[in-house]
């Protein structure tokens, strides 16, 4: 794997995720081979890579949800494939996760979708379920007036709004986020990507992201891990990747679309603006 501008562990900063040498089989494919990654506490961790190079797999490797063929997988210090599935699902109440279309519940109101993490605890008072489920949409920009609507009733952004307050219901440590604005149009996608960088920011969140959308991806990203030929060929701040030589990477990041989110970077404008 090629690494630039690392980003050491510092106070407070350990290793939230940890895998290394993975290898991911199916039948005679191997999608994944002697693959490392760290993400430490604090980043926002975009993964890219073409179509079959595995960044859904390897998202639900990180959940649990699939166990690869060797290697190990370590969230918040544990191997969840040497656990116990209790001691598992202790471990998934840390971690929230939006899913590319939502995937709310379509027969539960927006309140009850938020509502039903707190209550899958069976311990927390009614109250306290209401409270802290109207407050996660207040979080999300969603106002109490929505809050007995249908999942039918709501527009796309309504819906990642009220999927991304479900998924941060229990106070997660770290979220995931698969393609968070696919679907959306561009002033709607751009609300979204704020609102993910605002609460980042005050909740402290690590956030883990597949997407293929730029903007996106410049616009949140501390590190982009791009996958490629069963690996990881680079892993940098996204200013950093482009300088990589590799096909994909010349096609995704460095075609028109790539140019164009690359230059709208803040820093990039001021760049420009002093260079005029």
């Amino acid at each position: 794997m090629n690494e630039c501008d690392p980003i050491e562990p510092k106070e407070g900063k350990e290793p939230i995720i940890e895998i290394e040498n993975l290898r991911t089989q199916f039948g005679d494919t191997v999608v994944h081979q002697d693959l490392n990654l760290t993400i430490h506490r604090g980043e926002i961790v975009s993964l890219v890579g073409g179509s079959g190079s595995g960044k859904t797999v390897l998202l639900r490797q990180m959940l649990g949800l699939t166990r690869p063929a060797a290697g190990s997988v370590r969230v918040f210090g544990e191997e969840i494939n040497r656990i116990s599935s209790d001691h598992l699902q202790q471990l998934r109440a840390r971690w929230g996760m939006l899913f590319q279309h939502g995937a709310l519940f379509s027969a539960l109101t927006v309140f009850d979708n938020v509502a039903q993490p707190l209550r899958e605890l069976r311990v927390l008072p009614k109250e306290v379920v209401r409270d802290a489920a109207l407050l996660k949409l207040q979080m999300a920009g969603i106002g109490p007036e929505h809050a007995r609507k249908m999942p039918s009733d709501l527009s796309g952004g309504m819906i990642k709004r009220v999927a991304l307050a479900r998924a941060l219901a229990l106070d997660p440590d770290l979220v995931f986020l698969d393609e968070p604005t696919a679907g959306l149009d561009p002033n709607a996608s751009e609300s979204f990507v704020d609102l993910i960088r605002e609460l980042h920011h005050e909740m402290k969140l690590t956030v883990v992201m597949v997407t293929h959308d730029l903007d996106t991806l410049f616009a949140l990203s501390s590190r982009v891990a791009v996958l490629a030929d069963k690996h990881i060929i680079a892993y940098c701040a996204p200013d950093k990747v482009v300088e990589f030589k590799h096909p994909f990477i010349e096609t995704f990041f460095r075609g028109e679309r790539g140019q164009r989110a690359f230059e709208a970077l803040p820093e990039n404008q001021e760049y420009k603006k002093e260079h005029e």
